[in-house]
């Protein structure tokens, strides 16, 4: 059986650390945190909603690997913005019946990796879950607070005509193991022969150099998939693009459907102005240019040899009838 809500909160604190840093001189214990923000940024903060069986299944997903993928999704927004984080907040509402080891092992998952990125979890809320034995599910929301030098969060409205278009890693591996899966769901997948789908690394230090060195015109993070993040990057920056399916880099054994639309992959997707000379390798990461930015109506075009022609938004997006039922969420 799983503990007390209050022995839950207690266990959650002792793991995560009393605070007191100087960013946050007062975390769990009292109604609200106290957050200090440096003299001369501005506060980012994005919230993701992680979901049994929409998000993840806990079948298919070690505990450790949920709590990792739930927060590294939030990261992966503030390195999209150029941000550093620095507090997380997490809701956890729990089936009754959950046993005490997955919640103790989705809490290791979770705080390991923000140890690596030095956010600490300073709040939240717990709950029981609707619903009686197999209908209860576990929800969990996360809130990432960080930070930018004012006026220096990257957006995905700055793109311009003839801004190039790069990405960074490789695409297509999360949708491989989702396939692997989706072949024999009763078979368990070792996580680290997908650990871009099990254990997903937010592009922090990326980010971040590109805001310090001004290279990016706009970014987003590709948490829907290629097609449709950059669909989302024309659509704010009111222009079209135009993408070479060969220098789209894919995973090992991917296709290029996979790579276009698989989605949480989780790296960066910007542009940046046809003068900046943009590094092969950045963070230990690789980027490649894969593209252009044109002026004219909002659309996105494929070039496959000689070929060219309208590449559609075919990634995820929730509220569509959907063959697998499982995904990231799309950001608001």
């Amino acid at each position: 059986m799983r503990d007390s809500e209050k022995s839950i909160i207690q266990r959650i604190r002792q793991l995560s650390g009393e605070g007191g840093i100087a960013r946050i001189p007062l975390a769990i214990g009292d109604d609200a945190a106290i957050l200090r923000f440096p003299s001369g940024h501005e506060v980012l903060v994005t919230t993701d909603f992680s979901l049994e069986n929409v998000h993840f299944r806990r079948d298919w997903h070690p505990p450790e690997s949920v709590g990792h993928r739930c927060l590294a999704r939030g990261l992966s927004d503030i390195a999209a913005m150029g941000g550093q984080p620095f507090a997380a907040f997490l809701s956890l509402a729990l089936p009754a019946q959950l046993p005490q080891k997955w919640v103790d092992g989705f809490l290791r998952g979770l705080l390991t990796l923000a140890k690596q990125h030095a956010v600490t979890l300073a709040g939240g809320d717990t709950a029981q879950s609707p619903g009686l034995g197999s209908s209860a599910k576990i929800l969990v929301d996360i809130v990432v607070v960080g930070s930018a030098p004012r006026g220096k969060a990257l957006r995905r409205s700055g793109a311009k005509p003839g801004d190039s278009i790069y990405v960074t890693g490789t695409l297509g591996a999360p949708a491989l193991a989702l396939e692997a899966l989706l072949a024999q769901p009763r078979k368990k997948l070792h996580p680290n022969q997908y650990p871009a789908h099990f254990y997903p690394q937010p592009r922090l230090a990326i980010g971040r150099y590109l805001r310090d060195h001004r290279l990016a015109s706009s970014m987003i993070d590709l948490s829907d998939g290629l097609s449709t993040d950059l669909h989302h990057i024309c659509e704010e920056s009111g222009v079209g693009a135009e993408v070479v399916a060969e220098f789209i880099p894919r995973a090992d054994g991917g296709t290029l459907e996979q790579a276009l639309h698989g989605g949480e992959d989780y790296e960066l997707l910007f542009t940046a102005p046809r003068d900046r000379k943009i590094p092969r390798r950045i963070a230990g990461g690789a980027v490649t240019r894969i593209g252009k930015i044109k002026k004219g109506r909002t659309r996105v075009l494929l070039l496959e040899g000689l070929r060219r022609r309208e590449l559609p938004a075919g990634g995820w997006e929730h509220f569509k009838k959907s063959a697998t039922g499982l995904h990231t969420s799309g950001s608001l």
